[in-house]
């Protein structure tokens, strides 16, 4: 069962961190009001599962703070994580009952959650919530589609630098500032946990993040905190075309 933090968690819509880039982005006053009336806060510790897959779950929720992963597991236990959960992104599908990844959080994570038939009850009645869904879920099939190529074509290399740019990019767009080519944050995965999501052995995880370092692409404090120092010289690494568009 998660752990409930409502002290921590239970500012107003206003004071959000995600507020603009969350479904409630586009939200007025009267419809934010609508929305604190159905929702309620939950805290996962790193490690423990959200939900099972073919569980029945009876809310959707936004990431506020933390990562999880989505992933599946074959009848012969063999698992494959599929997706990142970064803040602002939404988890569950309204009109369907059960999910069907298991989602697990990867760090200690807080989501902003929502009675799920009220939700989809409003989003009959509200514009503004159902269009920015639409948004986000066109944006997630622009990054699955992103992800196929990923996975089907870039070197090594290329997949470790475009795992970080895309982070740093998320990262980043949560900001209220524009943010500078040097881009500092901690990574949300270990390097077992990159190897399992992008197809690769740990070894070759740990060389080519050692050599982005080398290079001076990035440099590390630890295993997880991450400095990009020029992140045009990120997206030739990675493979894409750089053209200065970071929050696209």
């Amino acid at each position: 069962m998660p752990t409930l933090d409502t002290l921590s968690f239970s500012h107003d819509c206003g004071d959000c961190p995600i507020r603009h880039r969350a479904v409630c982005a586009r939200c007025e006053g009267d419809e934010l009001d609508r929305l604190e009336q159905i929702k309620y806060y939950r805290s996962y510790q790193a490690g423990q599962t959200v939900i099972w897959s073919g569980d029945r779950m009876d809310f959707v929720a936004s990431v506020v703070t933390g990562v999880a992963t989505l992933s599946q597991t074959m009848e012969d236990g063999r698992r494959q994580m599929v997706g990142l959960l970064l803040p602002s992104d939404f988890v569950g599908r309204p009109g369907r009952d059960t999910v069907a990844y298991d989602v697990t959080a990867t760090t200690d994570l807080v989501m902003c959650c929502f009675r799920k038939k009220p939700f989809e009850e409003m989003m009959l009645t509200t514009p503004h919530v159902g269009q920015r869904l639409l948004e986000m879920t066109l944006d997630e099939l622009d990054s699955a589609r992103e992800w196929m190529l990923l996975l089907g074509r870039k070197t090594a290399r290329e997949k470790i630098a475009s795992l970080l740019s895309i982070i740093a990019r998320r990262d980043a767009s949560l900001a209220v500032k524009q943010p500078s080519k040097r881009l500092v944050f901690d990574l949300p995965l270990t390097r077992e946990e990159m190897a399992d999501y992008l197809g690769l052995t740990l070894e070759t995880v740990s060389r080519q993040m050692s050599a982005l370092r080398k290079d001076k692409v990035i440099s590390l404090d630890g295993k997880r905190h991450v400095t990009i120092e020029d992140f045009d010289a990120l997206q030739e690494a990675a493979g894409d075309d750089s053209d200065g568009g970071m929050l696209v």
